[in-house]
């Protein structure tokens, strides 16, 4: 994983905690013995080590998963490049292990991949990520997790986490107008009926949608497990794609950092993927959305049923949400400008969506 592109592999002055001498005794574990060994993203439990051997680049990775996460994730990603996938392959230790415990902490060695990063900013490379993202959504198809594994899926929990969040707005709403006011808790007041009837709408769609038909079919409620999936509609969401994550080689895209994979709907991974779009140019545009859908479902097609559901997740104001939490939740000072722009931005996206979607409501 090339991240030395954008990330310097400076030696700096890394803690204890990013010492080359674990990755030497963890690498024993592979039976490599390194001739050079840098830390390219460390500073914290997840750290990141360029190995090198005979010649070979390897990519070490802690992570900062307990192992039941980490054998989920993990093994998503196995089943990625099994299934022809283009992600960086997972090398078994000694054991035959994907995952290496050491010292309590967990370790993976990766391929590594020399690219170029993506950037979402410009057209030519977001096409090219967007499509590598439908790649890797087909060949995230059919997952079944290992014995032992924490389960991570969003199938069937939309409708109940769009209620909780316009519950909070809600109840922000009722503190801010007993709190001592403020130019933020003002600009809150002043957009956040809004943001609530953009939920309700996009409750009301989403209800009207098959979304049901197409997550319960999965098999991840109640008592069954994901083997017991219907739907050819799910998919691992990757739930972090962006710049850093997408890496060009050649006319192939790469798809890094799984640590986050998720069972759910194409749907989640192109909302996030659109909204950004739209924070960037600061603007909600019908033929940008198109595009954008143009560019997935020539690889990944998606039938009326998705798009339905795609429609009522863009709807939702996951942005504004994303935004007060901070204030809210997170103790964050905000600007009251930061809550104006993107309280406008989310309630001029309402045109933007019709028009793409062939929306007459």
């Amino acid at each position: 994983m090339d991240i030395a592109n954008n990330r310097a592999e400076t030696a700096g002055n890394q803690s204890t905690a990013c010492d080359p001498a674990i990755a030497n005794n963890v690498l024993k574990e592979y039976g490599i013995v390194p001739d050079s060994v840098s830390v390219i993203q460390g500073g914290s439990i997840k750290t990141v080590w360029k190995v090198s051997s005979g010649g070979v680049p390897y990519c070490l990775k802690r992570l900062k998963h307990t192992i039941d996460k980490a054998l989920f994730s993990v093994n998503a990603q196995v089943h990625v490049k099994n299934s022809g996938g283009l992600v960086p392959g997972v090398y078994p230790n000694m054991h035959g292990e994907p995952i290496t415990q050491y010292n309590g902490q967990l370790f993976v060695l990766y391929e590594w991949i020399a690219g170029k990063d993506l950037n979402f900013n410009v057209p030519a490379d977001l096409r090219m990520a967007v499509r590598g993202l439908a790649k890797f959504h087909l060949a995230s198809k059919g997952y079944q997790a290992v014995e032992g594994a924490r389960v991570s899926t969003k199938l069937g929990k939309w409708p109940d986490q769009y209620t909780s969040m316009s519950r909070k707005l809600t109840a922000w709403k009722e503190l801010a107008e007993g709190s001592y006011p403020s130019p933020a808790l003002s600009a809150y007041l002043q957009h956040v009926d809004r943001m609530l009837a953009l939920a309700d709408k996009a409750l009301a769609a989403l209800d009207g949608s098959d979304y049901k038909k197409l997550t319960e079919q999965g098999g991840t409620n109640g008592s069954k497990k994901p083997s017991d999936q219907v739907s050819d509609r799910i998919v691992l969401c990757h739930q972090d794609y962006g710049k850093g994550n997408a890496l060009a080689v050649g006319s192939s895209v790469y798809v890094l950092d799984l640590d986050g994979v998720t069972y759910d709907l194409p749907a989640r991974d192109l909302r996030k993927i659109i909204g950004k779009n739209a924070e960037r140019h600061n603007r909600w545009s019908a033929e940008a959305i198109s595009e954008i859908l143009g560019w997935y479902t020539e690889i990944n097609p998606m039938g009326a049923e998705e798009m339905e559901v795609l429609y009522a997740d863009l709807l939702f104001p996951h942005w504004f949400y994303g935004l007060v939490k901070n204030l809210f939740q997170n103790g964050k000072a905000l600007k009251a400008s930061e809550i104006e722009k993107t309280a406008l931005l989310e309630s001029s996206k309402e045109e933007a969506l019709r028009l793409c979607f062939k929306r007459s409501d």
